[in-house]
């Protein structure tokens, strides 16, 4: 499930023919291990059709954008091709992570780092939460196309609202209220904790997507 296929391995190890989608590392007296590789040469899709891009963006906005763009894109990729009840496949009990989970989990996060606190809209209902349950993201993401259809529509709404707020005048120095409104914090920090998010939950969605279907 990595992104990149596996190295070259030296030394006292080589490498054998690739054959039903597994490399085989083998040493004197006999192979030692087997691990796939997955999508395209090892890349989740080929070059050509991957809509990341990784161009040189000039000034410190521009490169936080294109990153954050970068993440969300590779979470919604990893969700790609897959049934209610394989996007809502936990990992571990007592763990209640899901790919769903992390969709409903990112729209929340989005709405209230853009809406509540960089738009200033305290006072807007928190996505995906209730007094009841504070993890209601991840509790309610379960295996039904309506649950996922409202995940990823409210996803991509929160996404398109985000953007829309940063092609404006945006100052990475003024200072605004957290989501909870108890103190102060630059955009900057939102918009580097914005890529943090995505960067933490990609590893997540990652490992999930690996333990569904070994992509």
């Amino acid at each position: 499930a990595t992104l990149r296929s596996l190295p070259p391995v030296r030394g006292w190890w080589t490498t054998a023919t690739i054959r039903f989608g597994r490399r085989r590392f083998v040493r004197k007296g006999g192979p030692v291990a087997d691990r796939p590789v997955v999508g395209f040469d090892g890349m989740w899709a080929k070059p050509e059709d991957d809509p990341r891009v990784s161009g040189n963006p000039v000034g410190e906005l521009a490169t936080i954008r294109e990153y954050l763009s970068n993440y969300r894109l590779t979470l919604g990729m990893k969700c790609e091709d897959l049934s209610p009840e394989q996007l809502a496949t936990r990992s571990v009990p007592p763990s209640n992570l899901s790919l769903l989970g992390l969709i409903r989990h990112m729209a929340r996060v989005e709405h209230s780092w853009f809406q509540r606190s960089l738009q200033g809209d305290h006072d807007a209902p928190r996505l995906f939460w209730s007094p009841d349950d504070h993890d209601l993201d991840f509790n309610g993401a379960v295996a039904d196309q309506a649950v996922v259809d409202e995940a990823f529509a409210s996803w991509k709404a929160q996404i398109a609202a985000a953007d829309e707020w940063l092609d404006g005048q945006v100052d990475l120095d003024a200072m605004v209220l957290t989501p909870r409104g108890d103190r102060e914090i630059s955009v900057r920090d939102i918009l580097i904790h914005m890529i943090e998010e995505y960067a933490r939950h990609c590893g997540h969605a990652d490992l999930l997507r690996e333990c569904i279907d070994g992509r």
